[in-house]
């Protein structure tokens, strides 16, 4: 699968094989002239990439919205079950390894959002923000591209809606403040594990449970909207947090709850057993024995309305241990609908001045 594991040390996939539209498959060798020991370690790379827009739209049903910005394509926090990772093989590199360590930020992000918000056909409607990968990963802290693209956002007050498993959105509060007053914003922050050495092991360069939850505290206090995602719930491996992560989330302030499980679309599906295998293979049979439960007979179901929350008796019980939970505790009492009404493109050199 062309990787050691010194090569992916401290990384969550273990692999780094060839995508889904290669023409050749690639394999190590040993050829005697250079040792495969010798190979270096995977190192992050970030390349620069100019989109001509940067609004991607869907239409699909079940994931809650329309459109969504993404600013880095690849995620570093490394998460083996990552669905984002297929993405990876368009670009004509690996979803293993290479999802991780070979970077694609967009540096001029703010600036097509500037163009599109401005254009005089756009209609408002809520932007998910790092929908496909983590747009607070650790490039951030020196891209400041999501930064960039939430002051765009609050010049123009259009709502937008945050998912990270990154406490670095701690940062942007003096932007996201103003703007959840405004009924602009809410920021979900995924919490898969409790366990810190569970989480390390899922999410190696991901902030620690403990991070995300005082992240959750500092935006509820910051009067931020703030929603709890126990996701992706793994089958015979955090399952069994389910309750006890909604009770830690909602004593540190989060109003909204979800969950999605587990989901091991295309290559996906390699990386992740090869993870479970060596990670905890005397528990591996069993979880993907689960995963095929909730998944019809197949290690995944991409149909809408199924791929989100499983099907069968497995996944049932798990629906209804979350709406339990959410009931005792409160959550999902009321969901904040962003407003898109307060939407104004702000006056450009060059416009013509109103007579009153």
């Amino acid at each position: 699968m062309t990787a050691l594991s010194s090569q992916a040390r401290g990384r969550g996939a273990g692999v780094n094989m060839s995508g889904r539209f290669e023409a050749y498959t690639r394999s190590l060798f040993d050829d005697g002239w250079q040792g495969l020991e010798d190979l270096p370690a995977f190192k992050t790379t970030v390349f620069e990439e100019k989109p001509k827009s940067i609004i991607t739209r869907n239409d699909s049903p079940d994931v809650g919205f329309d459109q969504s910005i993404n600013p880095y394509r690849g995620c570093e926090h490394g998460c083996s079950y990552c669905y984002a990772r297929p993405a990876h093989a368009y670009m004509g590199l690996s979803p293993g390894l290479d999802f991780e360590s070979k970077l694609f930020a967009k540096p001029e992000a703010a600036k097509l959002l500037r163009a599109e918000l401005l254009a005089k056909g756009y209609v408002p409607r809520t932007i998910a923000l790092g929908a496909n990968t983590d747009a607070y990963q650790p490039v951030e802290r020196e891209r400041r591209i999501t930064r960039a693209l939430l002051e765009v956002m609050a010049e123009f007050n259009h709502p937008v809606g945050i998912v990270t498993k990154s406490a670095l959105v701690t940062r942007d509060i003096d932007i996201l403040a103003p703007m959840a007053k405004k009924g602009l914003v809410k920021v979900a922050v995924s919490v898969t594990s409790l366990d810190a050495r569970l989480a390390r092991a899922m999410e190696p360069r991901a902030a620690t449970p403990a991070k995300r939850l005082a992240a959750i505290e500092q935006l509820s206090a910051a009067g931020i909207p703030t929603v709890v995602m126990v996701a992706p719930i793994i089958p015979a491996v955090n399952d069994a947090e389910i309750e006890a992560i909604l009770a830690a989330a909602k004593t540190a302030g989060a109003q909204e709850a979800g969950y999605v499980m587990l989901r091991l679309p295309h290559e996906v599906k390699d990386v992740f057993k090869d993870w479970l295998q060596n990670t905890m293979p005397e528990r591996a049979a069993k979880v993907m024995s689960l995963v095929k439960s909730a998944s019809g007979g197949k290690e995944y179901d991409n149909a809408f309305g199924i791929r989100q929350t499983g099907t069968g008796p497995y996944a049932w019980t798990i629906g209804r241990r979350f709406e339990l939970s959410c009931q005792r505790l409160g959550l999902n009492c009321r969901k904040l609908k962003l407003d898109t009404g307060q939407f104004r493109r702000p006056p450009q050199p060059g416009d013509q001045l109103s007579l009153l």
